[in-house]
């Protein structure tokens, strides 16, 4: 009876306040699922009209490509006044990191994709996807130029407001000959596939019985190029998978195998910690993988790669039967030429300005690996910093007065508190200190000259941001955010002064988080490098290794595949099928 009288009271509130109806909230226990739902129509036609009429001066923002960047920027944008349009010849995400594991079985190609129509429809502002490739950029006129993947004739012209460029790069050959014929590459899930097949094959064909020893053993010797995370990180997953699946399964060749990591550096991961790179080498030593560093290829054939010794110039070939390729990133044809359209032809990759915008165009904006941000130097703006700090124009700055600007100026120009760090100085007194020879912390007066040579080297702590997933990731988070907050700040900007001009920026200048880094080194067990100099190796780290790519995938969906993926791994090996 309470039940009846609890529901009769429920519905005779939404009887006579019909705005109860615009949120209901349906909870939904099952299996520990909570559904929320929101009622976006009003049972009137009068909001259908307002959002009609809201939707005539949305501003069209136009995403090109569905990676780590496009699909970062699209997850997080929530300001529903963009009418949003993803073009991309992929229609899925991948998670990159996970390629290598693809190679060798661990893990599942579908496992670590997801479509990108699953992510757009969850957005309540209008995304929409097609499945093309943008082949030209008119940043004048505010169109692009676009072809359709499915039979490449079709063509059409999307028109923009804000234009967000992701499409990430190419692998880069140096123009070595013979590399786009002969090599793998590890760039794609279809990279990936193919590798896995090429594996398999190689043992199939090394296990027919015409087949000579010597040509068994060129079929069967696997060769890296590249010592890098990603060469390293196939290395060792390569090694895995012969080592603890294929020698059951083809007994007869175990001992023809062979794997070769070419390096033309030093040392291999030489982007990490000493101790990691060390540690590394060594372990491949003892596993038989043959590491050889300062080799670099200059010939690709279809039976040898041809090498040159950097310290003798020695050319030397060697017989392989798979080679894979990863050496670094180059420029798509695309960004080429838009970058020669608005005069960056002599950079590598675009040139943006701290807010991610490319230089000379204000409505377009390039993130991830076809870009790099180009950080203003402290002493191209050295007079106007001087002359805004200046509050009371007496031509001396003051520790006072430099104080008040400095928060602005470090947020403004990073490598001021870099510098700040690397020589251990907790105030700014002690910069100016160092330039001007005196003792007494608020009697320290500098000139426009004392001043520069204050700050003449903070300029040397600026770096280029590497081409990873983490920064391309972070990159779309903070866009995102910018595009969400743009209106509100436009009317209070809540970025550092303009040294140059008046008032503040809108925003924030974007800043790098690094979060650490791994290195798989094979036999369960994995080098990690985190914040801090911590560096840790063995199979802590590679557990951390697996919670933390199980966190960082994009949907509840790919978690639970690779987890599968990895139980089904330990508990059956991986599959060795030719599919």
């Amino acid at each position: 009876m309470r039940s009846f009288t609890f529901y009769e009271r429920v519905s005779r509130a939404f009887n006579d306040y019909p705005s109860l109806s615009k949120f209901l909230v349906v909870f939904t226990v099952s299996g520990g699922g909570l559904v929320a739902y929101a009622e976006a129509n009003s049972t009137n036609g009068a909001p259908a009209i307002a959002s009609s009429e809201s939707e005539n001066v949305k501003k069209k923002v136009v995403v090109l490509g569905t990676g780590w960047a496009g699909t970062s920027f699209l997850k997080n944008l929530k300001n529903p006044t963009y009418d949003v349009q993803v073009i991309s010849p992929r229609n899925y995400f991948a998670f990159t990191p996970l390629l290598p594991s693809v190679t060798c079985g661990t893990v599942e190609p579908r496992s670590i994709v997801e479509p990108i129509r699953n992510i757009v429809r969850k957005k309540h502002s209008d995304v929409q996807y097609c499945e093309a490739e943008c082949y030209k950029i008119d940043a004048e006129n505010k169109k692009i130029y676009c072809r359709s993947t499915q039979n490449g004739k079709e063509e059409f012209v999307v028109d923009f407001d804000y234009l967000i460029i992701s499409v990430g790069a190419r692998v880069n050959t140096f123009n070595t000959p013979g590399v786009e014929e002969h090599c793998h590459f590890l760039k794609e899930v279809e990279d990936a596939q193919r590798i896995r097949r090429t594996v398999i094959d190689c043992f199939e064909r090394a296990s027919l019985p015409n087949v000579s020893e010597e040509e068994r053993k060129r079929i069967l010797h696997f060769a890296i190029v590249g010592g890098g995370p990603t060469g390293v990180e196939f290395a060792a997953v390569l090694h895995d998978f012969v080592k603890e699946d294929l020698v059951t399964l083809y007994p007869r060749v175990k001992d023809q195998v062979k794997i070769t990591l070419l390096e033309a550096g030093d040392h291999i991961l030489n982007m990490f910690d000493k101790r990691i790179t060390t540690f590394a080498e060594d372990k491949f030593r003892r596993d038989g993988i043959d590491v050889k560093t300062g080799s670099m290829v200059v010939k690709v054939s279809e039976k040898e790669i041809s090498t040159k010794e950097v310290k003798n110039g020695q050319i030397s070939a060697m017989p392989y039967g798979m080679a894979v390729w990863s050496t670094g990133i180059g420029t798509r044809p695309i960004i080429v030429d838009f970058m020669k359209q608005i005069g960056q032809a002599n950079r590598r990759v675009l040139a943006t300005d701290e807010w991610l915008r490319v230089e000379g165009c204000d409505s377009i904006y390039a993130l991830g690996d076809c870009a790099t941000i180009n950080q203003r130097k402290v002493m191209e703006d050295i007079s106007a910093i001087f002359s805004k700090a200046d509050a009371d124009n007496s031509g001396t700055l003051t520790v006072k007065e430099f104080r008040e600007v400095i928060d602005d100026i470090c947020e403004r120009y990073p490598q001021v508190e870099l510098y700040l760090k690397k020589k251990q100085m907790s105030d700014i007194f002690y910069l100016l200190k160092e330039s001007k020879g005196d003792d007494t912390k608020e009697s320290i007066e500098l000139n426009i000259e004392e001043f520069k040579s204050a700050l003449s080297q903070v300029d040397s702590q600026m770096k280029n941001l590497p081409a990873t997933a983490q920064v391309a990731s972070q990159q779309g988070v903070y866009l995102a955010n910018c595009f969400n907050r743009m209106e509100e700040c436009e009317k209070n900007p809540e970025g550092p002064l303009r040294f140059r001009g008046t008032g503040r920026h809108r925003f924030r200048p974007f800043r790098y988080k690094h979060l650490g880094q791994f290195a798989p080194l094979g036999g369960e067990q994995t080098a990690a490098q985190l914040p801090g100099d911590w560096v840790s190796i063995g199979q802590s780290s590679q557990w951390l290794w697996y919670s933390v790519y199980t966190s960082k995938q994009v949907s509840w969906r790919n978690r639970v595949l690779v987890v599968t993926d990895w139980t089904r791994r330990f508990i059956f090996g991986r599959d060795s099928s030719r599919i």
